[in-house]
């Protein structure tokens, strides 16, 4: 027979809101891609941040997920002008992901960017190795975060894509992952299949907690 567990009752003067688990912990364990969403608000002035929450929804219309905290300046911009890019990092890509979590009001003046016809916000062209121009479908406000439904309208990536990886609060290159030796098969167990291409992932919690606005644009 299956275990139900009783729910938990709490004193009376302690706060639900108390006997929330911290899922930090848990999800830093869950390694993803790091991206950075840009966009331009209607004076032309970019904003953007760091994110690790992303994923594919479908394929037909081509959608992504993007999660961000509600009290982002960026997500306001975002919503306002309904599109935005999504840049996935490569490997060398750290500094940007530093720069763009940490919200500095410069940050568009230290990096290399291009704005082409038709594109959802600035793509990152030194530091991404893939990018989706995106426009806002649908959002979903819950709890702290709002998440971001997004049909991808044009994506651009580079050749030999090499991504930089994050996890337990620490990056990783892709290149040293590709490197390893794959697991020894089974003697009775059957080839595997080629492996396809895989869509970005992500997980729930931005890397910028709390970006700020502000920055030139800047084309170098």
């Amino acid at each position: 027979m299956p275990h139900r567990s009783a729910p938990r009752a709490l004193p009376p003067d302690q706060p639900e809101a108390d006997a929330m688990a911290d899922i930090r912990p848990f999800m830093a364990s869950f390694p993803t891609g790091v991206s950075v969403v840009t966009t331009l608000d209607a004076h032309s002035v970019p904003h953007g941040l760091t994110c690790s929450s992303v994923t594919s929804v479908a394929l037909r219309p081509p959608t992504v997920l993007v999660c961000v905290r509600t009290a982002s300046p960026t997500l306001a911009v975002v919503l306002a002008q309904n599109s935005f890019a999504l840049n996935l990092l490569h490997e060398r890509a750290r500094a940007a992901s530093d720069l763009f979590a940490s919200g500095a009001p410069d940050r568009f003046e230290r990096v290399e960017w291009r704005l082409p016809l038709g594109a959802g916000g600035p793509h990152l062209t030194a530091d991404a190795h893939a990018v989706a121009d995106c426009a806002v479908v649908r959002t979903v406000r819950f709890g702290d975060h709002t998440a971001v439904f997004a049909e991808v309208r044009r994506v651009t990536v580079r050749e030999d894509p090499r991504p930089l990886l994050y996890g337990l609060r620490r990056y990783a290159v892709w290149s040293d992952a590709a490197a390893a030796a794959p697991p020894l098969a089974h003697p009775a167990a059957p080839a595997a299949p080629p492996l396809a291409r895989p869509a970005a992932s992500g997980i729930p919690g931005a890397l910028s907690p709390d970006p700020s606005e502000g920055g030139t644009r800047v084309s170098r």
